[in-house]
């Protein structure tokens, strides 16, 4: 079995950021709800590096009445932004991926044969909707497991159906999905309740993996805030976070 991790330093008096790999983001320019345009992925990313980010992910979203992207939407993308990165002589790193919402479209897709985009190997960034709770969560991760797949399921602390059963986050794991935090989440960006979960979560070592799920400016600003820095340093060091590129 490969391993999911490499072991990170502890960190210097200055650091803050507790990965330099981020997994789960969306910089590619114009294809979802991230950078509109390849200005702002440029921005972003000189925002990321300045944080310590040498690498990304770009993961953007596959949901069936919203962004039916594809790798070629996803790979046009990557190569204006590429050029636009060699444009500005900027050293980053940049890969693509996807985030696949769990609905009707993305079981299309798993059946029909054709290879998925993955973070890694068969890891698989998945999603569910934050508006109703899936009824039968075994049932996704088995298919996926079952057509070659690792599930990853993104930022599990963000679904509010979930607030009042601690224990259902056990069972997602022990259905097979690895799940990944939201960096914002532990800072209270997205409420206290989700805040409340990513603690949990933390102290249970139920997560796997941790990405920024950078949309916007404005979750640059709230990276790089000073009592994130201070929340950061105090919850997310300590642990060998993902290396998986």
């Amino acid at each position: 079995m490969f391993s999911l991790f490499q072991k990170k330093s502890q960190p210097e008096s200055d650091s803050f950021f507790p990965i330099s790999t981020d997994m789960h983001s969306h910089i590619l320019p114009g294809i979802d709800d991230g950078s509109p345009d390849v200005a702002t992925s440029i921005s972003l990313i000189k925002g990321l590096m300045a944080l310590g980010i040498t690498k990304s992910i770009a993961t953007p979203h596959i949901i069936s009445d919203m962004y039916r992207n594809t790798p070629a939407t996803i790979a046009a993308a990557k190569s204006e932004l590429q050029i636009a990165l060699k444009k500005e002589q900027m050293d980053f790193e940049l890969h693509t991926a996807a985030e696949y919402m769990l609905d009707s479209y993305f079981f299309e897709l798993l059946n029909s044969g054709n290879p998925l985009l993955t973070l890694r190997d068969k890891l698989l960034l998945t999603e569910f909707s934050y508006a109703s709770m899936p009824d039968e969560p075994g049932k996704y991760s088995f298919a996926i497991i079952m057509a070659g797949y690792q599930p990853v399921l993104a930022h599990p602390e963000r679904y509010p159906y979930y607030y009042n059963n601690y224990k259902v986050f056990h069972h997602l794991v022990e259905l097979g999905f690895k799940l990944q935090l939201n960096l914002l989440s532990v800072t209270g960006y997205y409420g206290k309740d989700a805040a409340k979960v990513a603690n949990y979560l933390l102290k249970e070592d139920l997560y796997s993996f941790l990405g920024t799920d950078i949309h916007h400016e404005r979750h640059l600003a709230a990276l790089s805030d000073a009592n994130s820095k201070k929340i950061f340093r105090k919850h997310l060091f300590g642990k060998s976070w993902n290396t998986i590129i």
